[in-house]
C-alpha cells in the first residue's frame, strides 16, 4: 500500500494525542505518582503478553548485565524524572502545552548524543533548535504590564515541561546505548523475531524499573495509601488504561511499523505532530480558547521539528 508508513506515522501521532489527553484526566483524578505507577505496570503486562505471543517468552530474553544497567538508567532518567515532570506539567499547564514543550526533546537528545556519544551535530540541527525555541517562545511568552515580555503560563508548569523534555531526550540516548548492548548480546542463531521485537523487550525492561522506581518513591514518602485509593477509583483506572493502550501499546507498535515503511525522518516528523492534533480536542474538553499567537507558535515549532529530522 502506497504511503503506508506515512499513514501509520500519522496514526501514531493521533494515538499519542489520545494518550496525552487521558494522562491529563488520570492525573487530575488519582494524582501523578499513582498514574505513573499504574500505567507502567499495565505497560509491563501488555508488553509481556506481546513478547509471549511473538517470541515465546513473556520477558526480555538474552538481556545481559550491561543491557539491564543502561536501560535501567534510561528508565530512571526518562520515566522517574522525565515522566514525573511531564505529568506534573499536565497538572499545571495542561497536556496541550506540556506536549508542546516536549518538542524540546529532539534538540536535547542531539546535544546529549554529541556530548556522550560523539554524534555529529550539524549546522542544520542548530538552526532547527533555534526555530523550535522561537516557536515555543511565541506560544508561551506575551506582553505584560508596561509592555514587558513575560510568561503567559505558570512558571512551575514550564519548568516541569522543560524537565520532561530533558528526561526524554537524555533517556533516549541512554536507551540507545542499552539497545546497542542488547543487540550485541543476542546470539547469531536466535530467531529473527527476537531482533524485530528488541524495542518491545527494551521498553518492558524500562517499564518495570520505572514502575518500581515510582513505588519506592511513594513508599519513602509514605504515600502507599494514596496508591491504594487510586486502584479503587474506577474512573481514574479507566483513564489510565486508555492512556496505556494508546501510548505504550498501540503508539509504540505503530511507530516501529512506520519506520519500516518510510524514512525515519518523515516518520519522526509526522509522529511529532501531537501538539497540533491535541489543540482542538483539548480546547473542547477543557473549554479553553486557542489564541492566534499560539497557533503561530505551534506552526513555527513544528517547522523546527521538521528541519531537525528532514535536513
Amino acid at each position: 500500500m502506497q504511503y503506508l508508513g506515512e499513514i501509520l506515522a500519522l496514526l501514531v501521532s493521533f494515538s499519542w494525542t489520545i494518550s496525552s489527553i487521558y494522562a491529563d484526566l488520570a492525573c487530575r483524578k488519582i494524582g501523578t505518582m499513582s498514574t505513573n505507577v499504574i500505567r507502567l505496570f499495565m505497560s509491563f503486562i501488555l508488553l509481556g503478553a506481546v513478547l509471549w505471543i511473538t517470541v515465546g517468552h513473556p520477558y526480555p530474553v538474552y538481556a545481559d548485565g550491561k543491557t539491564i544497567l543502561w536501560l535501567a538508567l534510561s528508565a530512571l532518567v526518562g520515566y522517574n524524572f522525565g515522566d514525573w515532570c511531564l505529568f506534573n506539567s499536565y497538572m499545571s499547564i495542561g497536556a496541550r502545552f506540556g506536549q508542546l514543550l516536549m518538542t524540546l526533546a529532539p534538540p536535547i537528545a542531539a546535544l546529549t548524543g554529541w556530548i556522550f556519544l560523539g554524534e555529529k551535530l550539524s549546522w542544520t540541527s542548530l538552526i532547527a533548535m533555534v526555530v523550535t525555541l522561537a516557536g515555543l517562545a511565541i506560544s508561551i511568552l506575551g506582553k505584560g504590564d508596561g509592555h514587558k515580555v513575560q510568561l503567559t503560563l505558570p512558571l512551575k508548569g514550564v519548568i516541569f515541561g522543560v524537565g520532561a523534555a530533558m528526561g526524554q531526550g537524555v533517556g533516549l540516548v541512554l536507551s540507545k546505548i542499552g539497545l546497542t548492548y542488547y543487540a550485541e548480546a543476542i546470539p547469531a542463531d536466535a530467531p529473527e523475531i527476537v531482533n524485530t521485537m528488541l524495542p518491545f523487550a527494551s521498553t518492558m525492561l524500562r517499564a518495570i524499573v520505572g514502575g518500581f522506581g515510582f513505588l519506592a518513591i511513594m513508599a519513602l514518602r509514605k504515600e502507599m495509601p494514596v496508591l491504594g485509593a487510586a486502584l479503587k477509583n474506577g474512573t481514574g483506572m479507566k483513564y489510565t488504561a486508555i492512556m496505556t493502550v494508546f501510548g505504550p501499546a498501540l503508539g509504540v507498535s505503530m511507530s516501529l511499523m512506520a519506520v519500516r515503511y518510510t524514512s525515519a525522518g518523515i516518520a519522526s516528523t509526522l509522529m511529532a505532530l501531537s501538539p497540533v492534533f491535541i489543540m482542538l480536542p483539548y480546547a473542547i474538553i477543557f473549554k479553553q480558547k486557542i489564541r492566534m499567537r499560539e497557533l503561530i507558535g505551534v506552526a513555527v515549532t513544528m517547522l523546527g521539528v521538521a528541519l531537525f529530522f528532514l535536513l
